[in-house]
């Protein structure tokens, strides 16, 4: 592998922002999208988060694909949904996009984790990153599947090694979180702003 698996999604991040300064929703979501790889890497204790944000995912996209001129700039789809008072249900792309963005906060906050504390087993940085960002917006049910699930993540050492290609790992991990933290700051900004960034999961 050339690189390291954040070499894509890094690359990606320059294109995330028109010249203007306005997030474009095609770039954004390639950036979530090309960090789906490193999940790959935690086997099945990631499985249920992957298939969550390929989810959401792929209910943005289709709903940029509908008309990509309208829905250039992410959170025209939200307003769209605003304007038509359908923000707020379960399978609008606002709730798709509230869920994409704290899935990759997570995320980041599981890279930072592995960072800044190289003694934590794998289950407690995974833990400690879920506890500090979905665990809020999760409900019984959810909370005690991600708990059963990260009891099944890998060895840090092998998920070190494999993330690492022939890239320096670390670098580009906190690259990453450096980079793409903001950009998921700026998500729940305009979402607040239309007061729509605290909504649960049932």
């Amino acid at each position: 592998m050339e690189g390291t698996v954040f070499t894509p999604s890094l690359e990606g991040m320059k294109h995330v922002k028109s010249e203007n300064g306005v997030m474009l929703t095609k770039p954004f979501l390639e950036v979530c999208k090309l960090i789906l790889p490193v999940l790959d890497k935690f086997g099945a204790a990631m499985a249920i988060v992957k298939s969550d944000i390929g989810g959401n995912i792929t209910r943005l996209e289709t709903k940029y694909n509908s008309d990509p001129s309208k829905y250039e700039h992410l959170y025209s789809v939200v307003q769209v949904e605003v304007e038509s008072k359908t923000a707020k249900g379960s399978s609008s792309c606002t709730n798709g996009l509230l869920w994409l963005t704290r899935a990759m906060d997570f995320l980041v906050e599981l890279f930072r984790n592995l960072l800044e504390h190289p003694d934590w087993k794998m289950s407690e940085v995974c833990t400690d990153a879920y506890t500090k960002t979905l665990k809020k917006f999760h409900g019984w049910l959810a909370s005690s599947s991600f708990s059963v699930a990260m009891k099944l993540a890998p060895d840090r050492k092998k998920f070190m090694e494999v993330i690492g290609g022939s890239g320096d790992v670390n670098a580009d991990m906190e690259n990453f979180c450096k980079e793409f933290a903001p950009l998921l700051a700026e998500n729940h900004q305009f979402l607040a702003s239309v007061d729509l960034d605290d909504m649960k999961a049932s």
